[in-house]
């Protein structure tokens, strides 16, 4: 999973996917780009590259791979390895629309204020579930991208780090 922070002279943001409709799983949610290793992914970081290329179009010449975030463990079972990296400007963001539904920038800032790291509570099958929630309004698209789940509580963790 690419946690990828695009360097703008404006100042940093993070760069995310809303998930096309269509899918089985997580469908609509935001996520970083990012999937499964596939056999010939060596590390982590293999697998966060060719996924940015597959998901979003972005080339590994313009990625600067800071380092790895502690793996995170997903309410659904999955083990999370984010691999956070600079993006230097030049890139081109080409999306495969059978995974990804938008590609949208959310100033660095902003995710890194804890007053926009709000806590919720979710039931589901009669059993009562916490998450992280940081919904975002973006100007420019005219709509409100909410970050929620694996998602907002990495970018909690890249918070903590951060503010250590």
């Amino acid at each position: 999973m690419l946690v990828p922070i695009v360097m703008h002279p404006e100042g940093l943001s993070v760069l995310l996917t809303e998930r096309a409709a269509h899918l089985r799983q997580h469908a609509g949610q935001i996520a970083f780009p990012g999937g499964r290793r596939d056999a010939d992914d060596r590390t982590p970081i293999d697998t966060a590259l060719r996924e940015a290329v597959e998901e979003v179009g972005i080339a590994p010449e313009f990625v600067e791979v800071l380092g790895l975030m502690p793996h995170y463990w997903s309410g659904t079972g999955y083990r999370i390895t984010p691999v956070v990296a600079l993006l230097r400007p030049g890139f081109t963001v080409r999306s495969d629309p059978t995974e990804v539904a938008a590609v949208f920038e959310v100033p660095l800032t902003f995710l890194m204020d804890p007053r926009h790291h709000e806590r919720r509570r979710i039931r589901i099958d009669d059993q009562e579930r916490d998450f992280y929630a940081m919904p975002f309004r973006h100007e420019a698209h005219q709509r409100e991208y909410f970050i929620w789940g694996a998602t907002a509580a990495m970018l909690r963790n890249l918070y903590r780090l951060l503010s250590a």
